[in-house]
């Protein structure tokens, strides 16, 4: 009873919180202030809910559950729910540290949005909808979460409008995540439609048929492609660069895109049993994982790096999964979520800092922001799996199994395994280049912003008291301690895959985990030490210069978006120009016309009652000697 309680309250608490946020006036002083107090409490409570769950959990050694009978529609039974082990508490647990990190940071970073209210009550409303998909034991709420957080993301994206480009960003996100959701919904349906129940823990024990069962997983992966921002549904994730930093960072690192891979870890069980399933998801992982790679090679916008990189990780999540080895996508999942919000919300420094999301116009920042630059060294080890730091060993993990399944054995097909495995370990020497290139470009060297009087910096902060500076330097405090917080994680996490009990919470069953490591070794050294080289042998010139002809195609994504254009958005706006001309002119002009020919048939009849008593009179005998004549020309016949 009481778990129950503790895991209604896990989602909740920040979902109330939000919604009572919403309600509050704008503008700076006390609404300001109990906005902020909100969204810390919701996210912090949170967190701590999860850690008192973990330890119950642990101490029973059993997942937790409880389900109560809500209503039955048509002879489907729909409960409320909660389910969760100790994996999906560590997940948990990742959101909300990730969450209380983010609200802390945004009370400095967005000192001066007169907007702060909605934006914190909207992080935390996003913030209890991904919970809500972590620990939903029932179908019909993990749907509600899922489509909670596609709202929230929608008005966090587009939060500051004197940014022209943040709506259309947030209405592209919108609308390609939507086309995947539209699987997703047809998907779930199909699943409670065979089995007559919502309840998960009875939808994964049911019989389906195999035609039904890769159907309805084909339509789920649709939603997950869209929502984790896999090929072809990811080319909303970069334009949503729009949105504040710390949205980036809540968005890339622990809700939104790592939904839709905990959804399939969720129902892997129903995975399993459809290799059709798993090879399509192994196709668009591999597609992901190098695609997002190289179009992060030759971005100049640090924030689009960082979201390319995210596209071409969370591909190596869903890689894992693809390969029979859901253990292996968790913990990856676990650590890109320390180093990525370490990542973003590092670099929200650095462009409050230099005024500019633009790296050719910066350099030279790493004696004026050590801290900064610090935080950065780990998170880009991390992400480029540089030992002993934490993605190091969660993408051995991915590596290894993948590896495995190509042996055979595992459902996915064996080609689709060594898909899988090969682009995972080309792209590990891909990431270590644009992460060495991002580092040098930053940091290092000269500044690339001059001004008569040497270098010219747009902005920085006053710790004191948060005003602009002519001299960037490290954030303030409440911008400052979650950064350094994240590095912890980034840095130490992968370390937990010793632990037995971490080890035993995601049935991670392979006991050699980081073997075989000499050739991503080597792969990740050639990367890095190519675009040192290049940065060394030509100083000031960009690394990126070295691709040629080929950077255009990688800074624009291969031109998926012009395809998508061409292919989708045009035909569908041509459909709508027809469809708009058609109801105008065939519709509304029927419409129209009945209304007009009633009206003067209406007048001909008004000028007809208004006929002189003679001139009546007559027209009676006319219409009297007509029927006569007609009915006797009847009888005659």
């Amino acid at each position: 009873m009481i778990a129950g309680w503790l895991g209604a309250l896990l989602p909740g608490v920040p979902l109330f919180l939000g919604l009572v946020g919403l309600v509050l006036p704008p503008g700076d002083g006390g609404p300001r202030r109990t906005a902020a107090l909100f969204g810390v409490a919701g996210a912090a409570l949170a967190l701590l809910d999860t850690i008192v769950l973990l330890a119950v959990s642990t101490s029973r050694g059993a997942p937790l559950t409880a389900n109560a009978h809500w209503l039955s529609l048509g002879g489907i039974e729909v409960t409320v729910g909660f389910s969760a082990g100790a994996a999906a508490l560590y997940v948990a647990l990742a959101v909300c540290v990730v969450a209380l990190c983010v609200q802390v940071y945004s009370v400095t970073y967005l000192h001066d949005d007169p907007r702060y209210a909605p934006y914190a009550a909207q992080v935390s409303l996003f913030t209890g909808a991904m919970l809500l998909v972590v620990t939903s034991g029932d179908l019909i709420g993990l749907l509600i979460g899922w489509e909670v957080m596609g709202a929230c993301s929608y008005l966090l994206i587009g939060h500051d409008r004197r940014l022209p480009e943040a709506p259309a960003a947030a209405m592209k996100a919108f609308l390609v995540t939507r086309v995947g959701d539209v699987g997703f919904l047809l998907g779930i349906a199909l699943l409670i439609a065979d089995a007559g129940t919502s309840r998960l823990a009875d939808v994964l024990a049911h019989d389906y048929s195999s035609g039904t069962l890769t159907a309805a997983l084909l339509l789920l992966l649709a939603g997950v492609a869209g929502k984790s921002a896999q090929f072809p549904l990811h080319t909303w994730l970069p334009d949503a660069m729009a949105g504040p930093t710390p949205v980036s960072a809540l968005i890339h690192a622990a809700t939104m895109v790592a939904a839709g891979v905990y959804v399939v870890v969720r129902t892997y069980p129903l995975f399993q049993q459809s290799p059709a399933a798993l090879a399509t998801l192994a196709v668009m992982a591999s597609i992901t994982i190098l695609l997002g790679a190289l179009s992060a090679t030759a971005q100049d916008d640090l924030k689009r790096v960082l979201a390319w990189s995210t596209v071409s990780q969370i591909g190596y999540m869903t890689g894992a999964l693809a390969v029979g080895s859901p253990a292996a996508a968790l913990f990856h999942l676990l650590t890109h979520a320390a180093f990525k919000a370490l990542l973003f919300l590092a670099a929200g420094a650095v462009i409050h800092a230099v005024g500019t999301n633009y790296l050719s116009r910066m350099g030279g920042l790493r004696e004026h922001m050590p801290v900064t630059f610090w935080s950065f060294v780990i998170g880009l080890g991390a992400l480029a799996g540089l030992p002993p730091l934490a993605g190091f060993w969660s993408k051995e993990n991915v590596l290894t199994a993948a590896a495995h399944a190509t042996d055979g054995g595992e459902p996915v097909p064996v080609w689709a395994a060594w898909l899988v495995w090969l682009s995972a370990l080309l792209a590990v020497g891909v990431t270590a280049w644009y992460a060495t290139r991002l580092l040098l470009r930053a940091f290092f060297g000269p500044s690339r912003e001059h001004g008569p009087d040497g270098p010219r910096w747009e902005i920085g902060f006053d710790d004191a008291r948060y005003r602009t500076t002519a001299v960037p330097h490290d954030p303030p405090g409440l911008m400052r301690w979650p950064i350094l917080i994240l590095t912890v994680p980034a840095a130490l996490l992968g370390l937990a895959a010793f632990a037995p009990g971490f080890r035993h919470a995601l049935e991670m069953d392979d006991p050699h985990l980081g073997v075989a490591i000499l050739l991503p070794m080597l792969l990740l050294a050639t990367g890095a030490g190519t675009a040192w080289w290049l940065w060394w042998a030509a100083p000031g010139v960009d690394p990126v210069e070295a691709l040629g002809r080929a950077r255009p195609l990688f800074a624009s994504g291969f031109h998926l978006d012009t395809v998508q254009g061409v292919l989708i958005v045009r035909p569908a706006k041509a459909l709508a120009r027809l469809v708009t001309v058609a109801d105008e002119q065939v519709v509304d002009a029927a419409v129209e016309g009945t209304g007009t020919a009633t009206r003067e048939l209406g007048g001909m009849f008004a000028e007809a009652h208004r006929v002189a008593l003679s001139g009546a009179a007559v027209l009676v005998f006319l219409g009297a000697l007509v029927l006569g004549v007609v009915a006797w020309l009847g009888v005659g016949t």
